[in-house]
């Protein structure tokens, strides 16, 4: 086994994390265009192998780029993590970081880390931690993004807003505004990568899509989906639906196996492996899915509600998702 890394992650990072997976899973009929699915249930789904004839014929291997969804800066120097020879990350951010301190100090930090490890940041903007019910206007938001940009001008890959569609943002019922600001980032830096959507795959995803692009100005390239559900209920709905809703490249921005989550998903890590295994599979599933950014590394502790760590939350490596992961990564 790799090293070990027995870190927790700082109080600052706890506060600013954002388990991406709580809504969508706890969400009664998730998935898909809005009209079906599972819900939530008192047990946890029986996790039957996932069938061949549901998904396309998987594109080569060797085009899918794997990346880390973590926000405690820790991560990036782990040998464990290092091992498996990630050069992606992704990092989750207020829109208007730059004007808080003890945020703006741990992005400093996950920042450095990256940057020593040779890692290719990817930044989303989300909600602000001060007035998190707050939708700010076009010029606000620019002039946020804009300080943030100042600060940390080697990140040129962004998401304009994560999980747009998610009730814990205030962009869910205003997809118009959503796609402005996407509009508004693009402006500022047309040289940047930018990921267009970055939607949960819940219930109305798809209607939420289909206003978003229509009031886009620009035309992105890049879509980015949370395939959460699709991949814990080990099928292809959601994914299907969101690759016949937009044109172009797509990148799955969050992803991965659950090992826990309340009743729904009581703990089970060979469940978790397989559910990470079948995370690749949806990526293969299609030509047109070009990246995934797995959420994320360090378990939770006993009492948490949620739990999707790839390693322990002491950092040790025993969880099969970890040695699942590393197989993976080594056949490709």
């Amino acid at each position: 086994m790799p090293g070990r890394n027995v870190s927790r992650p700082s109080a600052l990072a706890r506060a600013l994390a954002v388990p991406a997976v709580l809504a969508v899973l706890a969400a009664a009929g998730c998935g898909g265009d809005g009209t079906g699915g599972a819900g939530t249930t008192t047990t946890a789904p029986a996790p039957s192998a996932p069938r061949t004839t549901t998904a396309t014929t998987p594109a080569p291997a060797s085009r899918l780029i794997v990346g880390m969804g973590d926000q405690n800066a820790s991560t990036f120097a782990n040998p464990a993590f290092l091992a498996l020879g990630i050069r992606h990350a992704r990092l989750v951010v207020s829109y208007d970081a730059m004007s808080v301190g003890f945020e703006r100090q741990l992005v400093d930090q996950w920042m450095a880390a990256v940057t020593k490890a040779g890692i290719a940041p990817f930044v989303a903007f989300g909600h602000s931690r001060v007035h998190p019910a707050r939708l700010p206007s076009i010029g606000a938001y620019s002039a946020a993004v804009a300080a943030f940009r100042r600060r940390y001008p080697r990140v040129r890959t962004f998401a304009a807003w994560n999980e747009v569609n998610n009730q814990s943002q205030p962009t869910q019922r205003a997809p118009e505004r959503a796609a402005a600001y996407f509009d508004a980032l693009r402006a500022q830096c047309p040289g940047c990568t930018l990921v267009a959507g970055d939607v949960l795959d819940q219930a109305g995803f798809v209607g939420y899509l289909r206003r978003y692009r229509a009031a886009l100005r620009s035309r992105p390239q890049i879509w980015g989906l949370h395939d959460y559900s699709d991949t814990n209920r080990f099928r292809t709905t959601g994914t299907r639906a969101f690759l016949r809703a937009v044109p172009g490249e797509v990148w799955l921005t969050e992803t991965g196996g659950v090992a826990k989550f309340g009743r729904s998903f009581p703990l089970d890590l060979q469940r978790q492996a397989r559910a990470l295994r079948y995370a690749f599979t949806l990526a293969d599933s299609s030509p047109r899915i070009t990246r995934m950014y797995l959420y994320n590394w360090l378990g939770a502790g006993p009492a948490d509600r949620f739990d999707a760590g790839l390693v322990e939350a002491d950092g040790t490596t025993q969880r099969p998702a970890y040695r699942a992961l590393a197989r993976v990564l080594r056949r490709r």
